[in-house]
């Protein structure tokens, strides 16, 4: 299987409506941002679909990434070929008119993605001008970024950001101090106020124990998962584009990582299909 380690399914059965709330899609014909670091290979929808068949989700919500700056054209093209059942999160800046942001609203956009990981087209400076255009539209902003980056934006989310947040890869909390880190803290105050939420996704974007375990990442999943169990959605990451050069990991065995995460069924449900659907207004 193309970007995915391993062929076997996940021992997890993936229930009705389970949504993959974190992946991309690379298509050569659309340009590449000058500024990009990450160029992979063509990774299709019809790629994507074979990971889902493998893996049991059945919704799933497409995130642009740094590789294309703010020329949102080869998700929306994907996001129209995956139909109802995708949504997507887009790259803007705050030069986007009102009537782009109404567009792609229709076009199934909920939310948008500020990369401070890569040098791209967006700055901190934007986040709050632009979530409060965004905010009447029911999205929200999205953030990935290492750990001193998000120290160092932490005042503006704490109190300039009018739209909900979504944070990227368990807030990229530093290994191996995990749960113990001042991020940490920090980011927990945040989900405190109710209105910001989290990807369980990218175990192994600071792990420095890796497969098939990932235990350090996991325990900061886990403390996630249990205090905000109404606010955390999962995500593949396919086509893990910053483990290009490393070799990709094994989707089922990410999946399956859940079961460690989320013990409780009714939680992992509330978590694969009903946060999901509020997050990103899928409808029933």
């Amino acid at each position: 299987m193309k970007f995915s380690a391993g062929t076997e399914g996940p021992k997890l059965k993936a229930p009705a409506n389970a949504t993959d709330c974190h992946h991309h899609v690379y298509n050569a014909k659309f340009p590449v941002d000058p500024t990009a670091t990450l160029r992979p290979p063509d990774a299709l929808v019809d790629d994507y679909r074979a990971l889902q068949k493998r893996i049991g989700t059945t919704r799933n919500v497409l995130v642009q990434p740094s590789t294309y700056g703010i020329d949102n054209r080869a998700h929306l093209e994907a996001l129209a070929a995956f139909g109802p059942t995708a949504r997507m999160v887009a790259v803007v800046n705050d030069k986007v008119s009102a009537d782009e942001l109404k567009r792609m609203h229709d076009l199934g956009v909920r939310g948008i993605r500020f990369n401070l990981a890569q040098a791209g087209a967006t700055t901190p400076e934007m986040m709050e001008p632009l979530s409060k255009r965004i905010n009447d539209l029911g999205w929200h902003i999205q953030i990935n970024a290492p750990a001193a980056k998000i120290m160092e934006v932490m005042p503006i989310l704490e109190d300039k950001v009018a739209s909900p947040i979504v944070f990227d890869h368990l807030a990229h909390i530093p290994q191996p101090d995990g749960v113990n880190h001042p991020l940490f803290a920090k980011v927990r105050g945040l989900m405190d106020k109710g209105r910001t939420w989290m990807k369980l996704s990218g175990a192994y974007a600071d792990t420095k124990v890796g497969p098939p375990t990932y235990s350090d990442s996991s325990a900061v999943a886990r403390a996630y998962a249990k205090a905000y169990p109404e606010r955390c959605v999962w995500g593949s990451d396919w086509p893990h584009p910053t483990e290009q050069t490393k070799g990709v990991p094994d989707d089922a065995v990410l999946f399956d990582l859940l079961t460690d995460w989320v013990p409780d069924e009714k939680a992992r449900h509330r978590i694969l299909v009903e946060n999901p659907a509020t997050l990103y207004d899928f409808k029933s």
